[in-house]
């Protein structure tokens, strides 16, 4: 799938002119993708939450069959499991998925280590290192969901400087369904996705250093694999969720 179309973020809306005023004119399908996609990286919509057609239909005015085209899209980004007869859940991935999610993703990022030292230029390991500094600095100031998104995006980025999109393609599916496994409650001293582990790769990487850069990567999966926590048993209302409390 195609890189997710930005929406204006709250800081760039002006105060004196009403918000959906200054909104891109995105089509209600592209926008209920969106909206659903960021609510599940941020965490606003938990791993088991049911995504009930009705009541997205009535949020989004959308027929039913246009509900579904959306959420089949959301599965096929990992991100939504679809049960017959049951209907559509916020995926969660069991124990023994994780496992295999993070074994996976151990052999898909050596192979990125490998392309990436060999192929990444001065400027592409600065925009990795920006993108460092704002993952640092959006934990240091308490703001979790761009942090989790941006510590995500990270090993993305890094696949992207492979050229291969395939491998694009199946590592952000798996990116996204094993940061499902943060649990939103905060816990001090544990960092799901590390942005001082990425630093150590990327001064591997720039060094040319191909295993020292493939050790680096496979001791933060480790970590991140070691650092999911137990996510709460809670239920979530999906017009809070997606703000649309007053629709």
């Amino acid at each position: 799938m195609a890189a997710r179309p930005k929406l204006v973020t709250a800081a760039a809306v002006r105060q004196d002119i009403p918000r959906e005023s200054q909104e891109p004119r995105l089509p209600p399908e592209e926008r209920m993708y969106i909206e659903i996609y960021d609510a599940i990286m941020e965490h606003r919509l938990p791993a088991g939450t049911k995504l009930t057609e009705q009541t997205l239909g009535e949020i989004y005015d959308l027929a039913r069959h246009n509900v579904r085209k959306v959420l089949g899209k959301l599965a096929a980004d990992g991100l939504v499991d679809l049960e017959p007869n049951r209907g559509a859940y916020i995926a969660s991935p069991s124990e023994q998925e994780a496992h295999d999610m993070f074994e996976l993703r151990q052999t898909l990022e050596q192979m990125v280590m490998q392309k990436v030292a060999q192929k990444a230029t001065a400027a592409d390991f600065d925009k990795l290192r920006k993108m460092i500094e704002r993952e640092r600095d959006a934990y240091m100031q308490g703001n979790r969901p761009l942090w989790i998104r941006l510590s995500a995006d990270f090993h993305i980025e890094l696949a992207k400087l492979t050229g291969n999109m395939l491998l694009v393609d199946m590592l952000r599916r798996l990116v996204s369904r094993t940061t499902l496994l943060i649990s939103t409650t905060e816990t001090t001293g544990q960092q799901p996705c590390s942005f001082d582990e990425h630093l150590l790769v990327i001064d591997a990487l720039q060094n040319k250093d191909e295993k020292g850069a493939q050790h680096e990567m496979a001791h933060h999966l480790e970590q991140c694999a070691c650092r999911m926590l137990k996510r709460p048993e809670k239920r979530f209302d999906l017009r809070a969720a997606l703000s649309k409390g007053d629709a």
